[in-house]
């Protein structure tokens, strides 16, 4: 890619703030926007240029602000729309970019729209909505089943059908082959726009069209009692409630209005499967949403091979238009999925490492770069309704949404208030400040490698040569004078650079700065960046594009 075709998120690393938990400015326990804008410094000096701020609007928080009951408003809760415009404004001061979540799969059902529905089966409103007839003999109209366990179909008694919610019975699902429905989310974007965000992430970004013949999904496992929603929902094809072909024409829809703010979409495809090629369909046209999520590094295990054959077979579908995460709101932390402990750490940085020198735009979920685990949240303080509506309470993600630690004390810095919605304490050693205070930490680690991904033309340029293959337990890449490395091994290994002179710019175990020639042994887990040196063996340069 031309410097002259980079656009604006082509440099940048993303970042990822959970509102309910990252800042609480007013006392109550729960994060809001004066809370944020207050620690948007931190994130500038962290070295992040983008902010995607999830779900903020008005809601009866059944799904925590995934129920949206207005799409053009600020909960109270959150503070006031000159609070978000406040926060967007001291953002773009700071050279920071903000994403809003946006959700087109699903409302509240105390939405107007769902209201009016529901009131009168002969109201305008309830094509918004799908509404079925129950199946012949009595029952749902089909099998389809919820993420968060259980029938996708509730029965309404007053108007004798089923609604859809894939999600909760709170959140109905959006019905987009209604042309008046799509004339809505227009105005949406425009407004949010008009406010001078810089674009969306666009929450199941895969599910908003289904097939509206609405036939049995196949199902490929018999299911069990005992098994999470995660697991009932993995027994099934889902070949016509997710993934359809329709759903590329709202996304052309809404790249003519981005294009016009120079906005981004970045979509949520969160496909079971993992399959790249299905994820690429999003993006490959290059008339839809700019980048897709691609979610495999948070399911791949710590296993060479498994993890080289993940990436190889993903930049192949998509050289430049995925963004990468090793975790988020909706998963475990990376540390605590990779090992736990001083080992989790350790892998997740370096993992980051490799994510970060890839084609495609990486994000860091709040509390990534302190190296946080998840927390062992107890019983009656869960929160998370697949936690306590469900038989399984341990696949609710509570652990990975306690506050963000700022700073020594019984809140960890996020709240002055008596207590907060969440668990909030953390060891003085995960808090920003102690961190910040302390050069060798974790947190600095993070800033110089984004401060490295910044700076580095050849990290911004199309293509890689792969260096190593499936055999290897070293992942290594070049692109242009940049080479990334990873071990993903037990036990430390040597990797062969190509000719030239290389200096190690960054590594997640060992100083920087050492000249290399010919190879390195890298520690297990090591990730490192090595620069060619200039006006060394300029004759054997290859382009940043070139390929194996």
């Amino acid at each position: 890619m031309a410097d002259g075709s980079l656009r604006w998120w082509d440099r940048e690393v993303g970042y990822e703030v959970y509102i309910r938990s990252f800042a609480d400015g007013d006392g109550d326990g729960v994060g809001d926007f004066p809370g944020l804008t207050e620690k948007l410094d931190y994130l500038a000096w962290l070295g992040v240029g983008i902010v995607w701020i999830t779900p903020f609007y008005p809601s009866p928080m059944c799904d925590f602000g995934y129920d949206v009951a207005d799409y053009t408003g600020v909960d109270p809760l959150f503070g006031t729309l000159d609070d978000f415009d406040d926060c967007i404004a001291q953002a773009h001061q700071l050279g920071l970019r903000v994403l809003i979540d946006l959700v087109p799969n699903h409302s509240s059902d105390r939405h107007p729209w769902f209201q009016a529905s529901r009131s009168d089966p002969d109201s305008p409103k309830r094509g918004y909505y799908h509404w079925r007839d129950p199946a012949v003999g009595g029952g749902p109209p089909n099998n389809w089943v919820s993420h968060f366990g259980g029938s996708a179909w509730t029965f309404d008694e007053a108007s004798q059908q089923y609604y859809l919610h894939l999600f909760l019975p709170e959140q109905p699902d959006l019905n987009w082959s209604n042309p008046n429905l799509v004339r809505e989310f227009d105005d949406v974007l425009a407004f949010w726009l008009d406010r001078e965000v810089d674009g969306f992430r666009i929450d199941v970004a895969h599910g908003l069209v289904k097939n509206m013949l609405m036939p049995d999904n196949p199902q490929r496992f018999a299911t069990a009692p005992g098994m999470s929603p995660r697991q009932v929902f993995g027994c099934y094809e889902h070949r016509y409630d997710l993934d359809q072909s329709g759903n590329a024409s709202i996304y052309r829809r809404w790249r003519a209005i981005a294009e016009r703010y120079d906005a981004l979409l970045l979509g949520e495809v969160y496909l079971r499967e993992n399959n790249p090629d299905r994820v690429s369909r999003y993006v490959s046209a290059q008339d839809g949403l700019h980048r897709a999520f691609y979610f495999a590094p948070m399911h791949t295990p710590w296993e060479p091979s498994a993890m080289w054959s993940t990436f190889r077979d993903a930049l192949d579908a998509a050289p430049r238009d995925l963004s990468w995460a090793i975790s988020s709101h909706d998963d475990p932390r990376a540390p605590s999925r990779l090992g736990g402990g001083e080992m989790g750490q350790s892998r997740s940085l370096a993992y980051s490492v490799m994510l970060f020198a890839l084609p495609g735009l990486p994000f860091l979920y709040q509390g990534d770069e302190l190296g946080l685990e998840d927390v062992d949240v107890p019983l009656d303080q869960r929160r998370d309704p697949v936690a306590i509506r469900n038989q399984n309470p341990a696949d609710g993600r509570d652990g990975c949404r306690t506050p963000m630690p700022w700073s020594p004390g019984p809140a960890a810095g996020f709240t002055d208030g008596a207590e907060s919605w969440l668990p909030a304490a953390r060891e003085d050693g995960e808090t920003v400040s102690v961190q910040r205070g302390e050069q060798g930490s974790i947190l600095h680690k993070y800033r110089k490698l984004l401060a490295l991904r910044r700076e580095r033309h050849d990290l911004h340029a199309e293509g890689l040569e792969w260096l190593t293959g499936r055999t290897s337990s070293v992942i290594g890449f070049r692109r242009g004078d940049t080479v990334c490395a990873l071990n993903a091994g037990d036990v430390p290994a040597e990797f062969q650079l190509p000719p030239g002179q290389w200096r190690l710019a960054f590594s997640s175990r060992r100083p920087a700065g050492a000249a290399i020639t010919s190879a390195i042994v890298l520690d297990a887990p090591e990730g490192v960046l090595l620069i060619r040196v200039p006006d060394a063996d300029s004759g054997l340069r290859r382009p940043p594009g070139a390929r194996l």
